[in-house]
């Protein structure tokens, strides 16, 4: 078992200052590719594509740029912050002009999400009471004067097949083919889940939080102590073992949960006539398991050396 530690966090509280340093930008690379990965995989699940994220990385470069990078008495011209970002300058000067209303409404639909859009909004596509239609796979299976999915489909994107969004659609859950040659969307697909935007906005909120934390203590040449962000890791562990640690886990965090709240309480109280600005915090805690890639076996002798090198770390 290992614990990770900020590099100028003892055990005994941070310390006060970091050194200076350059930017690492292939060590960043390296951390970010990482830390991609599963926001790929949200990306995918929810439909969210390349472009709309492209658009959303500009917005958060320039205003990033634009407000923590900005110059003292001068603010940020066009120019410096395509220096900083590396965004072009007319998609700088775009960006910073765009009402926020306007930023908020870019398209983030995938194909798959607009052919449901226009399967639940089209007259052609709906019954007599105005509920989506079974529509045949393709052509041919269609009776005459039907629509079919395929032609639904190409009617929204020329670039996608319509086999790929049937399957993309399958995957979410979306609709049942059946067995004869029919698509049917659920009744249900496209009713919000119960406390799913709640649930978005604890995401935004508490990666955003732990990663501002992680890029504080990064910071080259930061001068003010370094933040906590700690975390502990196994390995090697059976499928049982790891539900139980789970089960540990969540009995710890509602331990200090409790501990937290009631001197949050305290402090939001003794702040009330406090002069200055005002700080929000955020405390959280995380649990996750994932299969670990499989190994070249080792020797029997190298094992025991490297288990024990462990143990001497820990």
């Amino acid at each position: 078992m290992s614990t990770r530690r900020s590099k100028s966090d003892s055990p005994n509280g941070p310390a006060a200052a970091s050194e200076a340093g350059l930017p690492e930008p292939a060590l960043a690379a390296q951390a970010v590719a990482t830390v991609l990965q599963p926001l790929a995989r949200l990306m995918i699940d929810h439909g969210l594509q390349l472009p709309a994220m492209l658009e959303l990385l500009k917005k958060a470069l320039v205003g990033e740029a634009a407000s923590a990078f900005s110059l003292s008495d001068k603010g940020s011209s066009d120019t410096r912050i395509a220096l900083l970002t590396g965004v072009h300058r007319k998609d700088v000067r775009r960006l910073r002009e765009a009402p926020a209303a306007e930023m908020a409404r870019t398209p983030m639909a995938s194909v798959a999400t607009s052919v449901v859009a226009r399967w639940i909004s089209e007259p052609r596509f709906l019954n007599a009471d105005q509920s989506p239609r079974a529509l045949a796979r393709t052509p041919g299976r269609r009776m005459p004067g039907e629509p079919d999915f395929t032609s639904l489909a190409a009617e929204v994107s020329s670039d996608v097949g319509a086999r790929a969004v049937l399957d993309e659609l399958a995957r979410l859950g979306v609709v049942d083919v059946g067995d004869d040659g029919y698509v049917a969307l659920k009744a249900n697909a496209f009713v919000p889940r119960e406390g799913l935007r709640e649930s978005f906005h604890f995401l935004a909120h508490d990666v955003s939080d732990h990663l501002a934390a992680a890029a504080h203590n990064l910071k080259p040449g930061r001068k003010d102590p370094p933040k906590l962000e700690q975390s502990a890791f196994s390995q090697g562990l059976s499928a049982e073992q790891v539900a139980q640690l789970q089960l540990l886990a969540r009995q710890l965090w509602s331990d200090v949960l409790r501990q937290f709240l009631q001197m949050a309480t305290v402090a939001e109280q003794r702040s009330e006539a406090a002069e200055g600005p005002r700080y929000k915090v955020r405390f959280g805690v995380y649990f996750n398991d994932s299969v670990q890639p499989v190994q070249q076996t080792e020797a029997p002798a190298a094992s025991k050396q490297r288990k024990a090198k462990r143990r001497a770390r820990t």
